[in-house]
């Protein structure tokens, strides 16, 4: 169906034209025939499927066709900046023959330049929910004349931890029966309806099955690689396929900067996009991609929200996403308005556990194979030094498998810290051989608990285990190879110990209580107290089962 079958303003008909859309896609076609007659919505439409028109175009009827909507406001709510800023590109074109003006607001950017477009007058506000809140206790916002509210990627707004700033902001706005409210979201989960059932009135339900986006038009590929060898098939891919574009997906930011350094290493032209980054810098590196001025982008799930480019040739799941539902988000990004496409995820030792729930989740096996050694290419980075931007950590390891941890400021900080500790400053040898000995214990004790069922067991059953375990020849044999080891350096560390608890106890005054000849409970306390800590740790639990020995 073509939007000029719809009863469309002779303005809105025009900017539509100027976007270039001509005939509407499920999403666009239901979401008009539906809210062209007011009703509040709640759809279900992936990336990709047109749905930012779906909203746009009919609110932009409202409020230019009905004399009543004269001074009322839109309001668009998303998860993250470069969305905001793809939403506002999309009004502009399509306001483009009206009299109406759309403006993003978002965190990573200074107020001036926000603040003087709202004193000029937006009539399509598009944000974030932290900077909206801001704006508008700040008193430069008002939300008051709000008569159409829309929340994009309601799923991700829950994800990032928005919900309690999403209902703050519907405590500013009028209430449902006052406006319109439409909900769009990849997934229709129980948090999602929630919100709609609270802050609709009676929403009618859209779904668009993502069958054609998922498995129909994207040529997939699943290539099982060990994770030294991922950099190396990677490379091996993009030097015979030489694609035009690519968008590499990490799991980790730190794991996103690592690699799109080391693929400038090896000649690429490729840059990061991580959500630490400034934003101006973030815009920088997004529109240099768009426009084709760079073929290659490595970026987290976070970051590359928004990030809309047409006839994107390939993307690389270098990460097995962990949750499924951004399989379907990432690979999307490669079939566009029905094109074709090509995706390849790497599936490492690490990550194969989450192969099952994606499969699941698009109802498909995807096609396999196992990477050869003619897949691969030489990395021309391997060994070098990467050192990191004030985003993350310095990168000692030879390769990064992008499964770390994201981490905070204080953190960073504080890994920095510890970093300079294990590499830049010497051990002592004997904390060498104490840390050598207690590694080699606690492995032990890990791979005996995993022969065990010990979570089935009672507390007398689990000690039964670990006296059978530790309080035999075990322990005296563990000892043994300890003091065997620090004689053959020269050293007796059994002597230490005893001629500095000798000289403790000989120094240590005797209680008030005993001179007296009195018992004092207490004194007794603090006496065994003080032998458990200069005692061994193996010692110690051949005391408390009861074996020989001090």
């Amino acid at each position: 169906m073509d939007f000029s079958e719809f009863s469309l303003h002779e303005d809105l008909l025009k900017g539509i034209a100027a976007a270039g859309y001509v005939t509407c896609t499920p999403v666009q076609e239901q979401v008009l025939k539906t809210s062209l007659s007011g009703d509040d919505l709640y759809v279900q439409s992936q990336t990709g499927t047109g749905k930012t028109a779906a909203y746009l175009v009919p609110t932009i009827q409202e409020l230019i066709a009905n004399p009543e909507n004269s001074g009322k406001k839109a309001l668009i709510l998303v998860p993250t900046r470069e969305l905001a800023v793809q939403v506002e590109e999309e009004a502009k074109n399509l306001v483009s023959a009206t009299k109406l003006s759309a403006f993003s607001f978002y965190g990573g950017v200074g107020y001036s330049k926000q603040v003087e477009a709202l004193q000029k007058g937006v009539d399509f506000i598009i944000g974030t929910p932290g900077r909206i809140i801001d704006l508008k206790k700040g008193g430069q916002l008002d939300l008051s004349a709000v008569a159409f509210l829309v929340i994009d990627e309601a799923d991700r707004m829950f994800d990032m931890g928005f919900y309690p700033d999403l209902r703050e902001i519907l405590k500013f706005i009028p209430n449902p029966e006052s406006r319109q409210t439409m909900l769009f979201s990849a997934t229709l989960n129980t948090y999602v309806k929630n919100l709609a059932w609270e802050y609709t009135r009676d929403a009618k339900e859209i779904t668009i099955e993502a069958e054609n986006i998922t498995v129909d038009e994207i040529d997939q590929e699943l290539i099982h690689v060990s994770s030294d060898k991922k950099l190396p098939l990677l490379l091996g891919i993009l030097g015979k396929e030489n694609p035009a574009s690519v968008l590499i997906f990490c799991n980790t930011k730190r794991g996103a900067e690592v690699l799109g350094k080391r693929l400038k290493l090896n000649g690429y032209q490729s840059e990061f996009l991580i959500g630490d980054m400034q934003q101006s810098k973030r815009l920088e590196v997004m529109n240099r991609f768009k426009e084709g001025k760079v073929s290659m982008l490595v970026a987290t799930d976070v970051a590359a929200r928004g990030i809309d480019v047409d006839d994107l040739a390939m993307v690389v799941n270098y990460d097995l996403p962990i949750e499924p539902e951004n399989y379907v988000h990432r690979i999307g990004r490669t079939a566009r308005a029905g094109k074709s496409g090509k995706a390849y995820t790497f599936c490492s030792e690490k990550d194969v556990y989450d192969l099952p729930a994606i499969e699941r989740y698009i109802d498909k096996k995807i096609p396999a194979i196992v990477c050869a050694d003619d897949m691969l290419s030489e990395d021309k980075s391997k060994g070098v030094y990467i050192k990191l931007d004030s985003y993350g950590y310095d990168e000692r390891d030879e390769y990064h498998s992008g499964k770390g941890e994201r981490h905070s400021k204080g953190s960073r900080r504080r890994d920095e810290k510890s970093s300079r500790r294990k590499f830049d400053r010497p051990q002592k040898r004997s904390d060498s051989r104490r840390s050598d000995f207690r590694s080699e214990n606690r492995g032990a004790k890990k791979s005996f608990e995993a022969e065990q069922n010990l979570e089935g067991l009672s507390f007398e059953e689990r000690m039964a285990v670990y006296k059978k375990k530790y309080a035999g020849n075990s322990v005296s044999e563990q000892s043994a190879n300890f003091a065997k080891r620090g004689r053959a350096e020269g050293k007796d560390f059994s002597k230490k110990k005893n001629r500095k608890n000798s000289v403790s106890n000989s120094a240590k005054p005797k209680s008030n209580a005993s001179r007296k000849g009195g018992v004092s409970r207490k004194a007794d306390v603090r006496k065994e107290k003080k032998t458990l800590e200069n005692t061994g740790f193996f010692a110690r639990l051949k005391k408390f089962f009861g074996g020989k020995g001090k």
